[in-house]
């Protein structure tokens, strides 16, 4: 099988969202300069978009080709770097136990890395027991949307706990920038496409699901895990780590309940504080790590589309394209880097605290991605070292005093403090909404978010939003709006593990894995890391 990559086609020539296969297969044949007989087959692992030339956009494509004479096609290109034999992207199983183990592993947490380890530990055969604090997924969307509607916060079950982790309520997105040298990304794609996910994403640069489908393939998954002998238990906050001889024990729960276990998978997310500071009383190694803070943005999805594409595309060439996305970054003079995160097409603000009378803000787009706004984090990059260098904890004070002070400069009720763009450039306050109207609810306080963040932080915002508009016409719109604040990019901690046995440095039997213990960021790289852990208890037990 080769790897053909770099396959340019223009995008008007596309029938649908896609080019027909005859167009696709013309340009191989043209590509590798061989007869028609002598194509086999193809599928497309990637496509992406090029719309560096707005008069004339380009799906790129990555393809994966059988012929004939496979050996002597590679010798003819053997200095082309785009064709090349294609790598095994199937994932192997490390280990597969016979029976379970009578201490069967627990998984902490039910988000993509909760969800990831132990699908893998169930499909080895080594029935897991899944323990997440908050509810399932259905339920957990109740208690989300009354926050966004009633202003009701459950501190147990929100935008952050609960089945499907922080992920069910964004983008869906599916794309990460990690090294993933044994394809293990491939893995999480196509387990989501076995539970409902729309194939496409297994092949398009910029993959995304969208709430609404992710609730199902959620609960698909659960269903799956289940089936191959796992429990999962909701409503199941542990409260405790049990560690003798610097081995984990075993759990308690907030009902008291003791569950013996040698081999503790901790996946809580970016947002388990308290989980944080009991694990840090118990002398398990945690160290501050890099985060960052900011603002939503707010734009007409219309004014991005224009300025990523051109003006001059047919209203079907753009449906073909769809909703428009950025990614930019400056580096300020003050030495702070501001960068875009989370970037959601055609979506919502939402809010996003865990904790009472504290405003978090985050984004979301549903499959369709059409909203009338996009959104995206608009982050200052912060440090340890710089910013936050009393304690390993000290991160997560940073975001609490950030989060409270929102919630005064809302008004209470967590809404949420806001500005416009041109206001802010300006320092004034906002007294009135322009062309943009937010989509954050429960709501948006006019004001002056000047002191919404450190100054350091506020300049370089300043200094960057113009800086963007070079890139994105009219990203400084003087009517867009600014929401604040974004503060749970990623967790403030590091719960340092072991590069070969993905153990915790000084405590056996403990594996802290995803974003809650530092080692991930987004749907894709959690699951991953998910994988990672789980093939190392898997590994552990089975050799016992």
């Amino acid at each position: 099988m080769l790897r053909i990559n770099e396959l340019k086609l223009p995008i008007d020539l596309a029938d649908t969202l896609i080019h027909q296969d005859d167009q696709i297969k013309s340009a191989l044949l043209k590509r590798l300069e061989i007869p028609v007989n002598d194509l086999i087959g193809f599928t497309i692992f990637k496509r992406g978009v090029d719309a560096r030339k707005s008069h004339l956009i380009l799906y790129v494509y990555n393809l994966d080709v059988e012929v004939k004479n496979e050996a002597k096609i590679l010798a003819k290109f053997k200095k082309d770097p785009h064709i090349k034999p294609a790598p095994d992207t199937s994932y192997h199983f490390v280990a597969k136990a016979e029976h379970a183990p009578k201490l069967r592993p627990i998984v902490v947490g039910f988000g993509p890395a909760g969800i990831f380890a132990a699908l893998i530990l169930a499909q080895s055969g080594l029935n897991p027991i899944v323990l997440e604090r908050g509810k399932e997924v259905r339920k957990r969307t109740k208690d989300t949307w009354a926050l966004w509607r009633k202003n009701i916060l459950n501190p147990e079950s929100n935008v952050q706990f609960g089945e499907g982790g922080a992920g069910t309520f964004s983008d869906g997105k599916l794309y990460s920038q990690i090294k993933d040298p044994k394809h293990y990304g491939r893995k999480v794609i196509h387990e989501f496409v076995k539970a409902g996910a729309p194939p496409e994403i297994q092949y398009v640069s910029h993959p995304h699901i969208g709430t609404f489908r992710l609730v199902g393939m959620v609960e698909e998954m659960r269903n799956t895990i289940k089936s191959l002998g796992g429990e999962i238990r909701f409503e199941s906050r542990v409260d405790d780590i049990h560690i003798d001889n610097k081995q984990v024990q075993g759990v308690s729960l907030q009902t008291g309940e003791f569950i013996a276990t040698n081999h503790l998978i901790l996946a809580v997310g970016h947002s388990a504080r308290d989980t944080f500071e009991m694990v840090y009383k118990k002398g398990i190694y945690v160290e501050a790590k890099p985060f960052s803070i900011g603002f939503r943005i707010e734009h007409p999805q219309g004014l991005i589309d224009r300025a990523r594409y051109g003006k001059s595309y047919s209203e079907d060439i753009l449906t073909k394209l769809g909703a428009a996305d950025y990614r930019l970054v400056h580096h300020a003079k003050n030495g702070r880097s501001v960068y875009s995160f989370c970037m959601c097409p055609g979506g919502t603000v939402v809010a996003a605290a865990s904790e009472p009378n504290r405003v978090v803000t985050n984004g979301m787009s549903q499959y369709s991605r059409n909203e009338r706004n996009a959104n995206a984090g608009i982050v200052v990059g912060i440090t340890p070292e710089v910013d936050y260098p009393e304690h390993p904890l000290a991160g997560m004070e940073f975001q609490r005093k950030l989060e409270s002070h929102a919630f005064v400069l809302g008004g209470g009720n967590y809404n949420a403090p806001g500005q416009l763009i041109g206001d802010f450039l300006a320092n004034k306050p906002s007294t009135i909404f322009g062309e943009v109207m937010p989509s954050y609810t429960p709501g948006v306080t006019l004001t002056n978010l000047d002191t919404a963040l450190p100054e350091f932080a506020i300049t370089a915002m300043r200094e960057a939003i113009p800086a963007f508009a070079k890139q994105v016409q009219g990203f400084d719109l003087a009517d867009g709006v600014l929401t604040g604040v974004e503060t749970r990019t990623s967790a403030p901690i590091r719960i340092k593990r072991d590069d070969d046995t993905m153990e915790s440095i000084n405590t056996k039997g403990l594996y802290p894995c995803g974003e809650g213990a530092g080692y991930a960021g987004g749907i894709l790289s959690a699951g991953v890391d998910g994988i990672k852990v789980a093939e190392a208890v898997a590994l552990s037990i089975v050799k016992l």
